[in-house]
């Protein structure tokens, strides 16, 4: 395995100027308020399609040969990251194929489809859809682009971690969504080789954590798929996985696992008192805060990264259910 360098990022950074948005740190009076400590939102939710995954799409078909742009991408994902390759894919001219299981909500396939990609739904699992994905790119000649475990795509989100370390210079503690590991990669990776210092948060549903089992068990493991609010932390990491394993357990400095009511809560404070409508997996960092499951030693960096909610799903959050 090759290392994750900090020059990539920076070269990422030059790559993606012009195909993503620097997105707004915006202070949340509430929870600054609660903590004691300056709270910032990172709002990666205002991204052209709604969430982070699109600077690391951006990235990785930025890094193409002209020839295999010529044979197209395909990907499987569980919304977000097949719509910003969907999206990236546009930008550049190149033809996409995303691969999605029947837990993705409607909402995100009608996206993806939206944006001119071609969608395959198999399986009930990422599972299955990550083997349609590697058959058609067996079959067809199209570059499989991972939604997390690959050196583009995480240098891509680690641009991320760059752009919170200008607009705050003092953060002390960033908190990351985490599923597969490569927003909080990237982002750790852009902060700690400037500043070693600072605590990086990683933040999991209870229901189906495949990082934190691994973690815990010292190598990639299978976890049971369960549906949550927060459905875009759902999905393995690969037992193969190359890169992301390795970088959360060397710069993770501590993971917490929320229940769905905590996360219900966190939907709910983000539009009452944000006045934010974010999906279940953007909402856990403002969760574990409300939660006080962390005790921030000075400026917090909340990182919200999307918004791409069912609408039926965030009513019914709203009006007081847990799911």
């Amino acid at each position: 395995m090759q290392p994750i360098l900090f020059d990539q990022l920076l070269d990422a950074r030059e790559r993606i100027r012009g195909l993503v948005r620097e997105t707004p740190l915006e202070r949340s009076a509430t929870l600054s308020r609660l903590t004691g400590v300056p709270v910032w939102l990172k709002l990666e939710s205002q991204q052209t399609t709604g969430s982070f995954k699109l600077r690391g799409a951006s990235h990785a078909v930025a890094r193409l040969p002209a020839a295999q742009k010529r044979l197209g991408v395909v990907t499987a994902s569980t919304g977000n990251h097949g719509r910003a390759l969907a999206f990236a894919a546009a930008q550049q001219g190149v033809r996409a194929i995303v691969c999605l299981s029947q837990l993705v909500p409607e909402n995100k396939v009608q996206a993806i489809r939206e944006l001119g990609a071609e969608v395959v739904i198999v399986g009930h699992s990422q599972d299955d859809a990550q083997v349609e994905a590697e058959r058609i790119e067996r079959e067809q000649g199209a570059t499989f682009i991972p939604a997390f475990d690959h050196p583009h795509i995480i240098a891509g989100q680690g641009t991320l971690g760059l752009e919170i370390l200008e607009q705050c210079p003092d953060v002390a503690e960033v908190l990351v969504p985490l599923s597969g590991g490569g927003l909080l990669a990237g982002v750790a990776l852009g902060l700690k080789r400037q500043r070693p210092d600072i605590r990086v948060h990683g933040i999991s549903m209870r229901r189906g954590a495949a990082m934190h089992a691994s973690l815990d068990a010292g190598h990639p493991v299978e976890v049971e798929e369960c549906p949550s609010l927060a459905d875009s932390l759902g999905g393995g990491i690969g037992l193969g996985n190359r890169h992301t394993f390795g970088l959360v357990r060397e710069l993770a400095d501590h993971l917490h696992l929320l229940d769905e009511p905590a996360i219900a809560v966190g939907i709910r404070h983000a539009y009452h008192q944000e006045r934010l409508v974010l999906e279940g997996a953007a909402a856990v960092g403002i969760a574990a805060l409300l939660e006080r499951v962390i005790e921030p030693r000075g400026s917090v960096v909340v990182v919200i990264s999307g918004r791409n909610v069912d609408t039926g799903q965030h009513l019914r959050v709203l009006n007081g259910a847990n799911e």
